[in-house]
């Protein structure tokens, strides 16, 4: 993904403490963030090439992973959005486990079915397209795919 090591996690404070907790205890304190399931996702930066990671909420899809860029409904999308949406390939840590996966943005052909799986467990995404509709943006759906590694550590 990168050659420098170095992540810098959410300058938000509670998300940053929520990060430290789940990074070192490997998942065990922090997959479960308020009866949600959470996983970390370290994009690369658009403008600074930088390592930066966010916690999520998600969903599965089969063997994908679902996360929404819903910024709490804000007028513009999340920038771990913007990072992933210019260099789509992504490190996951989900619990303990640590994975490569390539986002993509759900089309609108499968937005529908996949919107409506992310709010049976996070209803407050309804709520936040409402209020980020009014300032004319849609929220994405974003499907993390792992990416095999041949047998590659």
């Amino acid at each position: 993904m990168n050659s420098n090591p170095k992540v810098f996690d959410s300058p938000i404070g509670w998300v940053k403490s929520h990060i430290r907790q789940y990074v070192a205890t490997n998942g065990k304190k922090g997959h479960n963030w308020r009866g949600l399931q959470t996983l970390l996702l370290t994009t690369v930066g658009r403008k600074s090439g930088k390592l930066r990671r966010t916690a999520l909420i998600y969903g599965q899809d089969g063997s994908d992973y679902l996360v929404i860029a819903s910024n709490g409904g804000a007028v513009q999308h999340p920038n771990w959005y913007l990072n992933l949406a210019k260099t789509p390939a992504v490190e996951v840590q989900v619990g303990a486990d640590k994975f490569t996966a390539q986002a993509r943005t759900a089309p609108a052909a499968e937005k529908p079915r996949l919107w409506r799986l992310m709010t049976k467990i996070f209803p407050q995404y309804d709520e936040y397209q409402t209020k980020a509709s009014k300032a004319g943006r849609d929220i994405p759906v974003v499907i993390l795919k792992h990416i095999e590694n041949n047998g590659k550590d």
